[in-house]
């Protein structure tokens, strides 16, 4: 039997009632998260600490705060991309931790809403920390009644990536800025037996891809309405995605794009298999070498009277964050200092210069390392940019939207089929 309690209810309740309701629907995610009654252990709920982008970085940072601060024990809790659901979990048994470290997306849209994580706007300007963060990242992480969900930290740029080698083997004179341009190069790819863009239709990097192209006529006004609303009915809506079907069936994506994944995008690119990836900076921080010196960063070709300038590329600002939970408001002086020493300078260059992390706060640090990174970070005038969804898609909407994304990655399906199935998914919502 369904319990009668709400979302909202049970994560502001926490209570072992509201647990004991809930658990059966939640059994198949990983162990709880603790909490720790000590009062001077402070728990991080984080993705950092094994093959994440960052990692290293993380713990070196952590080791050091612990030196610094010898009062002050930390323990980490690392989940994958189960994170979200393992925290709830454990917040309705009270036993969350105390600051959790994740991105913007789904389920944790709602999190300062229902009571999961608190209000962090006093915190960043009780500490004086609110001048450390980028303009534009602390709008993204503001909620429409003006709630700070976390504090900003990771950001990311997406541009696309060009294999300048495979592009020349294939006759490629330059790299495509038209649509018409990007069909002629897949054409070309395709006769010398390679992939042209690698993408993973099945999940959240075939989502992004075919956001970001259908955006192509959209403003990005016009754009927040689409994605909050689930509503693809409007002019440039539809062109988008008639341009996005025009590209797929001349044969742009690599084969059978629906069912690849982003590890199948990365081997692909990675390996030399495909010439071309829309790909975040973290990925772009692991591009072998060898690869790497071939490939220059762009934008996603335009179509004619697209409502952009340049080719797009996606910036977004809500990548990683600090959540305080209200464990965490129990142990408020030790997460004040985690957190100020986590936005001092000398740690934020850290991330960028020895992980190649983008970050959504103020830093002169320059990802020198990384040149697809700092390449992807110098982009101008020559690029526009678009809105990265998924601060705008209703949380019940996110999962749906990834199944929408294979079929509409599987050739031979219309625009009208390909709007149907992306409405279809806003319906729960």
């Amino acid at each position: 039997m369904r319990s009668s309690l709400t979302r909202r209810e049970l994560l502001a309740a926490g209570s072992g009632l509201a647990a004991a309701a809930a658990l059966p629907a939640l059994s198949g995610c990983s162990s709880l998260a603790s909490a720790d009654s000590d009062p001077d252990t402070l728990v991080v709920h984080t993705q950092l600490g094994t093959t994440a982008p960052g990692s290293p970085t993380y713990l070196a940072a952590v080791d050091r705060f612990r030196e610094e601060n010898p009062g002050v024990k930390v323990k980490n809790l690392i989940n994958g991309d189960d994170l979200a659901q393992v925290y709830e979990t454990s917040r309705l048994a009270r036993k969350e931790a105390d600051v959790v470290m994740v991105n913007l997306y789904d389920k944790t849209l709602a999190w300062t809403d229902v009571g999961a994580t608190v209000d962090v706007k006093p915190y960043l300007d009780d500490w004086g920390l609110r001048g450390r963060v980028l303009p534009t990242a602390l709008a993204d992480w503001t909620d429409d009644e003006g709630r700070v969900r976390a504090f900003p930290y990771f950001a990311t740029n997406w541009p696309v990536a060009y294999n300048r080698a495979l592009l020349d083997r294939a006759g490629v004179g330059e790299i495509p800025t038209t649509g018409d341009q990007l069909i002629a190069a897949a054409r070309r790819l395709r006769a010398k037996g390679i992939a042209p863009v690698t993408v993973g239709g099945n999940d959240w990097t075939g989502q992004k891809l075919l956001a970001q192209i259908i955006q192509t006529f959209l403003s990005q006004e016009e754009a927040r309405h689409v994605y909050s609303t689930g509503d693809f009915s409007g002019r440039g809506a539809r062109r988008g995605i008639e341009y996005f079907t025009h590209l797929r069936d001349a044969g742009v994506f690599a084969d059978k794009a629906q069912g690849l994944t982003s590890d199948s995008m990365t081997t692909q690119f990675n390996t030399g298999e495909a010439a071309v990836q829309s790909a975040m900076s973290s990925a772009l921080a692991k591009v072998p070498e060898q690869v790497a010196r071939h490939t220059e960063v762009g934008g996603w070709p335009l179509a004619e009277g697209a409502a952009h300038d340049g080719p797009t590329v996606i910036r977004a600002y809500t990548l990683i964050g600090f959540w305080i939970s209200p464990n965490g408001v129990r142990k408020i002086g030790h997460v004040e200092k985690f957190l100020r020493f986590m936005y001092r300078e000398d740690v934020v260059a850290r991330f960028v210069t020895e992980s190649g992390r983008d970050m959504a706060l103020r830093t002169d640090a320059v990802s020198t390392d990384f040149p697809l990174v700092g390449a992807a970070q110098r982009l101008g005038p020559e690029v526009s940019q678009v809105l990265l969804p998924d601060v705008y898609v209703p949380p019940a909407a996110a999962q749906p939207l990834i199944t929408a994304t294979s079929t509409s990655f599987t050739r031979g399906t219309g625009p009208a089929r390909v709007r149907a199935a992306l409405e279809s998914a806003y319906r729960s919502a």
